[in-house]
């Protein structure tokens, strides 16, 4: 007996995925609740899992968008697949027996079927688009055959070589790159891609946002971190970044400032006595924006090792819907890409951000002397519709003073 493994609900608002992975090939044997797939919206990356034990037969290939409910592959009764030398066995047999009804050659006679060499749909596209030869990429997928991954990788790992007996024709074939060349490529968007999209034009098109910019000495925190994080890793086992200050001091001023941790709902001004802080990472597939539930209530070490552990589910993928939704305030960091300014784009349905960047000494003037301090730029970005001038510029001079001081933290003052 088979059984259907199909699209499972991921969301109210998600009504399609994308087969981002094989994690088994068809043909192999799985266990009940082992992983055989991976599938992405438009939100996060899920894993499907087989609701029986047996052989899995594929019905999707990787790229495919399918449906919730549509049907991703088939479980069929048996066990493990048969062993390769009887399957190789079984497959020249076939074509020997096909090639003397038909009276042509036989051409399997390596046990390859005739998806070797074939690539899918999405990698055929891919391989179209960098101009490499299908018959130069070796498929790791089924039977041999080419595998969105391998057309991806194809590019960096295949360079074919010409055979010694022919260079000159192999020459004459091969297109030398010309300098100033105007080639193009085209890559499909991915779900969360385009989700990113939608909302980021949403937000521009239907809030008043307005972005107001300070600069923090960024010394005294990084003396403290010099003096403590010794003893802070081996007290606590997690390092002492900027993040957990940079959260605890926006958590403090928003206690001043209620408006910047609200949101409008309809005709309605929501404010929310908690602080959930949302934490910009760029994933492998994408910008994601995982919570901090309840940071108001967090100590430094509680909020390096939340932040540790969402950062690592970003880039392993295993981010969950829950630890995506809701949020009250975000925080990006550009400044660990290089960024010494920008005006970061609001995370609806919030209000404001926070926008951390790059730390540059800089010479500054200090009770009459110029010296020379460790600076950052920090920048709000926020809807004027709920959040005034005077809040927006308190709440960042609140969040500088307690950056420039950080015994205020501890103190509450």
């Amino acid at each position: 007996m088979s059984i259907e493994i199909k699209v499972p609900p991921v969301g109210e608002s998600i009504t399609e995925v994308v087969l981002s992975r094989w994690v088994k090939n068809d043909g192999d044997a799985v266990e009940m609740d082992e992983v055989i797939a991976e599938l992405e919206s438009d939100k996060a990356t899920f894993e499907l899992t087989a609701e029986q034990a047996g052989t899995l037969k594929t019905v999707a290939v990787e790229g495919d968008t399918l449906a919730i409910g549509a049907v991703v592959c088939k479980i069929e009764d048996g066990g493990a697949a048969a062993p390769k030398e009887a399957d190789a066995s079984a497959k020249e047999e076939k074509t020997a027996v096909a090639a003397d009804k038909t009276g042509a050659p036989v051409a399997d006679k390596t046990g390859e079927s005739y998806a070797s060499g074939t690539p899918s749909p999405s990698a055929g596209k891919i391989l179209a688009e960098k101009g490499v030869d299908a018959g130069a990429v070796k498929g790791t997928g089924v039977d041999g055959r080419i595998t969105k991954e391998d057309a991806v990788n194809a590019q960096k790992s295949t360079q074919p070589a010409a055979p010694k007996a022919d260079t000159a024709k192999a020459a004459a074939v091969a297109t030398p790159s010309v300098a100033g060349s105007r080639g193009e490529r085209r890559e499909k968007m991915s779900p969360l891609r385009k989700t990113v999209a939608k909302r980021l034009v949403t937000v521009k098109n239907e809030t008043a946002m307005l972005t107001t910019f300070n600069e923090v000495n960024m010394k005294p925190i990084m003396d403290l971190r010099s003096k403590y994080k010794d003893q802070f890793k081996e007290k606590f086992g997690v390092g002492l970044g900027f993040m957990s200050f940079f959260t605890k001091a926006v958590c403090e001023a928003l206690k001043h400032f209620p408006a910047v941790n609200a949101r409008i709902d309809g005709e309605e001004v929501v404010y929310n006595n908690f602080a959930d802080i949302s934490i910009a990472v760029s994933a492998p597939k994408g910008l994601v924006v995982p919570i901090i539930r309840n940071a108001e209530s967090m100590s430094l070490a509680q909020i390096e090792k939340t932040v540790i552990e969402l950062a690592t589910k970003a880039r392993d993928s295993k981010l969950t819907i829950e630890e995506m939704t809701g949020g009250t305030f975000t925080i990006t960091n550009g400044g660990v890409f290089g960024s010494m300014m920008s005006t970061p784009i609001i995370n609806a349905p919030q209000s404001a951000i926070l926008g951390m960047h790059n730390i540059i000494e800089r010479p500054v003037a200090e009770k009459g002397e110029v010296v020379i301090r460790p600076m950052m730029y920090v920048a709000l970005s926020y809807d004027h519709r709920i959040i005034d001038g005077r809040e927006s510029v308190g709440f960042l001079v609140r969040v500088k003073q307690l950056l420039e001081d950080p015994a205020r933290l501890l103190l509450g003052v």
